[in-house]
């Protein structure tokens, strides 16, 4: 893409938003693999998806669904993969009734887009942006992401509470968070999503993971209502531009139903 890309300093310490850059274009950094890659034929009767592909790690998302997003070695692994959790985030969603139905197979997938990913590709999260995510979102967009946004909240919840007690499976080499400490991640997370949006969270004290989460939630919300309403400038004040609230939707969803899922499989 011709867009100038700058950097922007992500407001996470984890070294999952280290390599988090922005385009004057997108709201972040979308550089793709070559002006033949971006034009891909797209249909209508097909799942529309991009591909974000780093050295070690390509991840296959949904263009129109947020947090659907899975990684494998290459493209042919990403997309399986993203296949088979289809009938997993079907559960996620049903509880808002967006009418998503989960593929039978890959063949399903129309790729329309394919970025170039980088450091955060290859640590194992998506973080470029297509170009469908400039686009502006109204008033039934909102509604949607916001339903789409509660509805992986509640997965996420439900994951906690089942893990409540029990014992996490530890990785092949000894690691994993528990429980409480994948709560703060999550929090902490959230915070930064929602300041790369641009939106100042409420201010608390002493809360408990759990009080904190339901908090941000709110904050969340009011936030992407107000980015999406053009209320907050898509510069920040040291000129880095900000989130899209597409993007920021998507970022979001995909990081907490990623770590729902993960307790989920951990559980003993």
């Amino acid at each position: 893409m011709a867009a100038a890309a700058v950097s922007q300093k992500p407001c996470d310490n984890s070294r999952e938003f280290r390599q988090i850059r922005v385009s004057r274009r997108t709201g972040l950094d979308n550089t793709s693999l070559s002006a033949k890659d971006q034009a891909m034929p797209q249909s209508t009767d097909k799942i529309e998806v991009y591909l974000e592909i780093g050295l070690k790690r390509t991840f296959a998302c949904a263009s129109d669904w947020p947090g659907w997003s899975r990684g494998g070695r290459d493209e042919p692994s990403a997309l399986r993969a993203l296949c088979d959790y289809g009938a997993r985030y079907a559960n996620v969603l049903r509880p808002a009734q967006l009418g998503f139905e989960a593929p039978a197979d890959p063949s399903a997938f129309s790729v329309v887009e394919r970025l170039k990913g980088g450091a955060t590709t290859d640590f194992g999260a998506p973080g470029e942006a297509p170009a469908s995510d400039a686009r502006p979102v109204d008033e039934t967009d909102l509604r949607r992401f916001q339903a789409l946004l509660e509805a992986c909240w509640g997965a996420f919840d439900i994951a906690v509470q089942a893990g409540r007690g029990r014992e996490l499976r530890k990785g092949p080499r000894g690691g994993g968070r528990e429980l409480d400490a994948i709560l703060e991640h999550v929090l902490g997370a959230e915070a930064s999503y929602l300041s790369q949006l641009g939106w100042k969270p409420e201010k608390s004290e002493g809360q408990v993971p759990g009080e904190g989460l339901a908090q941000i939630r709110r904050s969340i919300l009011e936030g992407l209502a107000a980015s999406a309403r053009g209320e907050i400038p898509s510069q920040g004040p040291r000129g880095g531009l900000r989130w899209t609230p597409r993007y920021f939707v998507r970022r979001s969803a995909w990081h907490v139903l990623d770590h729902a899922w993960e307790i989920e499989d951990r559980i003993l």
